[in-house]
């Protein structure tokens, strides 16, 4: 014959030591392990899978700010592909009078194929840019940084 068992949780009923001995041990948040993200360290193996799962991969390493002395390529580049893509978009934006594309501050790459005949001002191009261009029937003028100042 199976007796009732009574459940732990009704004999700490009305208790306020819940089985743990002293009341002071478990009042204060002391004993009651890490809450949260406490202590665990940024490269702790225990919580990368949830970190990695709900903030991605930019909770790892370094973010923010960079020295000012850092050096940075600001310069505008564009690629012989974007060139052909957007001719119509550039030639409202930096068309002359004459109908040359006037690019001074960009440098062109030879990333892509171009089949129209165009004229472009630019401060520099690689040598496949250049190559594709003329083989189009195009031209590139590439402007020193005197004619830049002169304009």
């Amino acid at each position: 014959m199976k007796l009732k068992k009574r459940k732990k949780v009704g004999k700490y009923r009305g208790s306020s030591t819940h089985g743990w001995g002293a009341r002071k041990k478990h009042l204060g948040s002391g004993h009651r392990g890490g809450v949260g993200m406490a202590g665990t360290g940024k490269m702790a193996g225990q919580k990368k899978t949830f970190l990695t799962r709900y903030f991605g991969t930019s909770y790892f390493g370094k973010q923010g700010f960079t020295s000012r002395g850092t050096e940075r390529n600001t310069a505008d580049v564009m690629n012989i592909r974007d060139l052909a893509k957007n001719i119509e978009m550039l030639k409202k934006k930096y068309a002359e009078k004459d109908g040359t594309l006037n690019l001074k501050t960009y440098k062109i790459l030879g990333d892509g194929e171009i089949t129209q005949k165009v004229i472009v001002k630019v401060r520099a191009a690689s040598k496949s840019a250049i190559e594709k261009i003329n083989k189009a029937g195009g031209k590139l003028i590439i402007l020193n940084s005197e004619d830049e100042k002169k304009e």
